[in-house]
């Protein structure tokens, strides 16, 4: 075999900086945000970081290289994490009566400023959660207003953390209601909150969480256009922010004996030390029956997943969807069906 050319040489090196900067974001799960804070973004870098290193392997084994093995192994490494970035389609279900659907959607104040032309949007989200018939709704960036209305829910929960905005959280169900709480996140208008609800004769808990944003503006050009030094500081201190939040959600499950669905807008990836701890006994809906990149945020061509539902163990997972072609904020609404 022919040694490499001074062109391919230049290649390896590359290939070898995109390798060795995936195998650092493998170990980003395992790192608390507090402890090297700069790196966690690294995480939301993670599907690219995995793509750049499958071109790399293509193109050397087009080549007949040896060096597809350097991409090669480090992508074995994290095979987990492949799968955590794209499913196979699902088989298709059809929902029983026995089972729960539950939906999770941040709804961007209903549009409030008009981020999306046109004054329909508002009628358009009620409308899509209506059709969709779930028996649980959690909604993130929830706008107290008088003409929010949803037919078909006995039972509401809204927290409202911004009183001046009037912005915050909500549940809407047709279980009763045994509990509910607001975990209230310390300098933050973000917050998690929870009802348990009776199923039959079981109860669950079910918890809304929306952790500490990272106010990224859905644009590449304008994410990359922001200094630096800025822009990972902001973004340092959110993930910081975000393992305190997370702490507090466990600390709420620990002393809760029912089992529990975590569902929402985690502000973070699938591939991030967050997501580890709080998928943590619990199931993925989206591994478990997603398909494609399950994509929740709309941030040009990156297929960011920063939604997610989480339900217990002891629960089977039905079905999964996104809906990236829900274009009524700047993230997708996501369901799960699944049983106790």
């Amino acid at each position: 075999m022919k040694p490499l050319n001074i062109f391919n040489k230049l290649i390896f090196f590359i290939n070898s900086l995109f390798a060795t900067a995936l195998l650092l974001a493998y170990l980003l799960p395992y790192i608390p945000p507090s402890t090297f804070p700069f790196l966690s973004v690294l995480s939301l870098g993670m599907p690219i970081l995995l793509v750049i290193n499958i071109v790399f392997l293509i193109y050397w084994v087009i080549k007949l290289k040896k060096q597809f093995l350097l991409s090669t192994l480090v992508l074995l490494l994290g095979f987990n994490h492949i799968l955590s970035l794209y499913r196979i389609e699902a088989d298709k279900y059809e929902k029983q009566p026995e089972d729960i659907k539950l939906l999770s959607y941040n709804v961007r104040q209903f549009n409030r400023y008009n981020w999306i032309e046109g004054d329909t949007v508002t009628n358009q989200i009620i409308h899509f959660i209506e059709n969709e018939k779930p028996d649980i709704v959690c909604l993130q960036e929830y706008h107290k207003r008088n003409d929010i209305k949803f037919n078909g829910f006995k039972y509401k929960y809204e927290v409202i953390t911004n009183e001046g905005e009037r912005f915050g959280q909500a549940i809407y169900t047709n279980y009763p209601v045994i509990n509910k709480g607001s975990l209230e996140f310390e300098d933050s208008n973000n917050n998690a909150i929870y009802l348990d609800v009776l199923v039959n004769k079981d109860t669950i808990r079910v918890i809304n969480i929306h952790l500490e944003s990272l106010k990224i503006i859905p644009k590449v050009t304008e994410f990359q256009e922001e200094k630096r030094e800025k822009l990972v500081s902001r973004m340092g201190n959110s993930f910081k922010k975000q393992e305190a939040q997370v702490k507090q959600i466990l600390e709420n499950l620990k002393d809760c004996s029912y089992k529990s669905v975590i569902s929402g807008d985690m502000n973070n990836s699938a591939f991030s030390y967050v997501y580890r701890k709080l998928a943590q006994d619990h199931l993925d809906a989206f591994k478990e029956k997603g398909k494609s990149f399950g994509k929740t945020f709309d941030f040009d061509f990156i297929p960011l997943r920063i939604d997610a539902i989480l339900v217990d163990e002891a629960m089977k997972v039905k079905e999964f969807k996104n809906f990236p072609e829900v274009k009524y904020s700047d993230h997708y609404p996501i369901t799960c069906t699944f049983s106790l």
